[in-house]
């Protein structure tokens, strides 16, 4: 039996390269939630209750969890696997004080960049973790087959840089920033019209590292316990190779 085994509910290809990288190969199982549904129905119940409208951070917590729920309830704990936790993320990203997504067309990429060049905005992504429910921590939750949730929102500085009409035809033409948040990344394309980051990089792509491993440790799961190791890194290790 493996240790641990993480399902990714998401699509993004930074995400799960993001993941491949720090050494941890997760399934993939992407949600079905209405994202623009949730964050109505988030507006709504503010209004009812008197209280402000959700902040930025609030949005993408609440997507976040939206999505990992969604795969959760559809799944079961893996047989050979100790441990079985979905990630559910969000990012949006704050400029001027407006929130954006993703912006789809290349009417709106070009628009976006319009705002973006020389600028600096904050790049928020919400991460909802589910354990789901095994002998630690069945109960926990109500419903489905989650069994304990931890939560949190990773937010880093973007500082633009001023790509030219050109360079931005061009990265419109990549299809690239159409389905990005804020329409831009710094792992792919994009990267070269990022000028600097303040705060984790990797909440940048999508998916905070070092905040998964701390959200992890909270269920009960060790961030190490999800490598999947090269075959013979450890015979390398001991021979001195």
């Amino acid at each position: 039996m493996s240790p641990a085994a993480l399902v990714l509910a998401s699509q993004s290809s930074g995400r799960l390269a993001t993941l491949r990288a720090a050494g941890v190969n997760p399934l993939v199982r992407i949600s079905e939630v209405d994202e623009p549904a949730v964050l109505e129905a988030l507006s709504q119940e503010r209004t009812r209750s008197g209280r402000p409208q959700p902040t930025p951070t609030e949005q993408v917590q609440a997507l976040a969890r939206a999505k990992a729920l969604d795969v959760a309830h559809r799944s079961t704990p893996l047989e050979d696997a100790s441990a079985t936790v979905v990630v559910g993320c969000d990012s949006m990203l704050e400029i001027d004080g407006q929130v954006v997504g993703k912006p789809r067309t290349n009417t709106a990429v070009r628009e976006r960049w319009a705002a973006l060049a020389g600028a600096t905005g904050v790049l928020h992504s919400g991460h909802t973790v589910v354990r789901l429910g095994d002998s630690a921590t069945e109960g926990a939750t109500e419903g489905g087959t989650e069994g304990a949730i931890a939560e949190g929102v990773s937010s880093t500085v973007v500082h633009f840089g001023s790509p030219t009409a050109r360079e931005v035809e061009a990265y419109v033409a990549t299809g690239e920033p159409q389905w990005c948040a804020g329409a831009f990344t710094i792992d792919g394309y994009g990267g070269a019209f990022i000028e600097g980051v303040e705060g984790d990089p990797h909440g940048v792509v999508g998916l905070s590292l070092p905040l998964l491993r701390r959200l992890l440790a909270g269920l009960g799961v060790t961030w190490t316990d999800l490598w999947e190791l090269p075959a013979g890194s450890a015979d390398r290790e001991a021979t001195g190779a």
